[in-house]
């Protein structure tokens, strides 16, 4: 065999061995994140206590349907967002940002609260009182509202826990009525939260996906990284 052909020889297997794996690596992962799961990062303290600053999410993006690249156009609609579930979406107001939010008015509901009790097409939302929230996360409390208050509240299927920083007795808003194709979204952590009651709905075709698993979690203080986290479903 001449010189020749052994150089072309040693260039096939190189780009076999090397550059085709890599190749058809990043072609997979493209696709995974476009279409199937993302990653994301939690980095504000309005969902807390149900996700903390420093969460790593993983987000369904084939759920609600897949998209076609670099639009808001889905393919086909495979589920539609039920009431209860945490979904990352395009914020209204800038949608260069992501936002991730807990649904809580579904197309056609009227949302309202009266003296601080939530209400569903003039249905109170069931909430249990825990008593105080004293683990002291940042993003929790504030100066003005030292001890939070736990609840426990149903929506739909989903019982989870939020949080009150202040006396909600004389808080009001709505009644409003969500239009089709979109929901109505709220914080868990209910006083630190800018959501639906600030900026209004989120659309269908703007939510990205729903969040559904912690893959990583750090708080950047003290012991860093929080094990007990890792690995935890999101509900």
């Amino acid at each position: 065999m001449s010189e020749e052909a052994q150089q072309q020889n040693k260039k096939k297997s190189f780009y076999k061995e090397w550059v085709e794996p890599f190749l058809i690596a990043a072609v997979v992962a493209l696709f995974i994140r476009q279409f199937v799961v993302e990653a994301f990062k939690i980095p504000s303290g309005s969902m807390i206590p149900t996700l903390s600053i420093g969460d790593h999410l993983l987000v369904n993006k084939f759920i609600y349907g897949p998209r076609i690249p670099f639009t808001d156009t889905r393919i086909f609609t495979w589920k539609e967002p039920k009431r209860g579930e945490i979904i990352v979406f395009k914020y209204p107001e800038n949608e260069s940002k992501n936002f991730i939010k807990r649904v809580v008015g579904l197309p056609g509901d009227k949302v309202e609260i009266q003296n601080g009790k939530l209400f569903i097409n003039a249905q109170p939302v069931p909430v249990t009182d825990l008593g105080a929230y004293d683990d002291g996360e940042q993003g929790a409390g504030s100066s003005y509202f030292p001890e939070p208050k736990l609840l426990e509240e149903q929506l739909g299927s989903v019982t989870h826990k939020m949080l009150y920083l202040r006396d909600q007795s004389g808080y009001n808003f709505g009644p409003v009525l969500v239009p089709k194709d979109s929901v109505f979204v709220m914080g868990d952590n209910r006083d630190n939260s800018q959501d639906s009651r600030v900026w209004g709905w989120v659309n269908h075709s703007k939510i990205l996906g729903r969040a559904f698993v912690i893959y990583w979690s750090w708080d950047g203080n003290g012991r860093w990284v929080r094990w007990e986290r890792i690995g935890s479903l999101i509900r």
